[in-house]
């Protein structure tokens, strides 16, 4: 077997991607999107189709230009998500706007409202997960989120903090990213490369994973964002890692045998259970410059792509 069809035996494989060819060709059980990736997506002549129906949809429920804007990016957001559960057997993740990350009340009422979407067009809610930033107020939203049902994807985590209070929160899933962490361990040490099993986003996923078995967290581990597969083959036997399409080609033309490295019934090296407030929250994050300008980078990234998303609508719109 291939690599990836090892991993497949013990590993959720999850395609990070909104080309609708991609997980086509590839057959993950879940996917996940964000605004980075729809925005590729909107190039793709797939999404045409969508676009055009977001736009007509939008102003057909009126309101201001900004509204409008809002409400077309969640119904594309929707109809994409649509299309993806049509070729996956999982769920797929679907992103509130990055704007919203420090405001948790306004976190709430944009998951309620794409839910509803999903409702409006015949997907089941089980079949969603709200994607939010792991910022104190997206943890808070999730919280309140779960206890509704609707079950929530942890993103831009990268610290054992973030993870500590999602997991305390009853998150449904965390989404601990790898190679984001890799990139600034990188440019702050000068190296040129780690091995992967001193990978600083392995350790640290590791670090997670064994917590969450070790204290029996239900709140899934999902490696995400990763820069080379033997972050991947590191971190076999997560409980879902998130992978593009070109390292899931990778791992694929590799032949090579792949050990699993994770397992509830190998964890060592565990942290004490702890319960963060806000104000241990906080200044753990304070603590750690990593992941306070990771978070925050990621953050802005996400804001920008749903602007130029946005933008991309208003032109659309106004040459129809």
């Amino acid at each position: 077997m291939s690599k990836l069809e090892q991993l497949k035996t013990m590993t959720t494989v999850v395609a990070d991607t909104g080309d609708l060819d991609a997980i086509a060709q590839w057959r993950p059980v879940d996917a996940t999107t964000n605004p980075s990736l729809l925005l590729k997506a909107a190039d793709l002549p797939a999404y045409r189709p969508m676009l055009d129906m977001a736009i007509d949809y939008a102003q057909r429920q009126g309101g201001s230009d900004r509204e409008q804007l809002g409400q077309a990016t969640d119904y594309l957001a929707v109809l994409a998500g649509q299309k993806i559960l049509d070729l996956i057997p999982g769920v797929v993740s679907t992103e509130v706007d990055a704007r919203l990350s420090f405001d948790t009340q306004a976190t709430i009422d944009k998951a309620r409202r794409l839910v509803a979407l999903y409702d409006s067009i015949g997907v089941p809610t089980e079949r969603v997960l709200i994607k939010i930033a792991s910022t104190w107020e997206g943890i808070r939203a999730a919280e309140v989120l779960e206890k509704e049902g609707i079950h929530c994807n942890l993103t831009l985590l990268f610290s054992f903090a973030q993870a500590a209070a999602c997991a305390e929160a009853g998150a449904f899933l965390i989404s601990p990213f790898v190679g984001r962490i890799l990139d600034w361990h990188l440019k702050a040490s000068g190296k040129s490369a780690f091995e992967a099993p001193e990978d600083p986003g392995v350790l640290s996923v590791t670090r997670i994973y064994n917590y969450f078995k070790a204290h029996n967290y239900d709140t899934v581990v999902m490696g995400a964002s990763f820069r080379n597969t033997g972050e991947i083959e590191q971190l076999a036997g997560c409980d879902r890692l998130t992978i593009s399409p070109a390292l899931l080609e990778s791992l694929q033309d590799d032949p090579g045998e792949l050990p699993r490295i994770l397992s509830p019934q190998s964890v060592d090296k565990v942290d004490d259970r702890v319960s963060l407030d806000e104000n241990d929250f906080r200044w753990l994050m304070n603590e750690d410059a990593m992941a306070t300008e990771k978070l925050a980078e990621g953050i802005r990234k996400f804001a920008a792509d749903q602007v130029e998303l946005e933008q991309r609508v208003r032109q659309i719109a106004q040459a129809a």
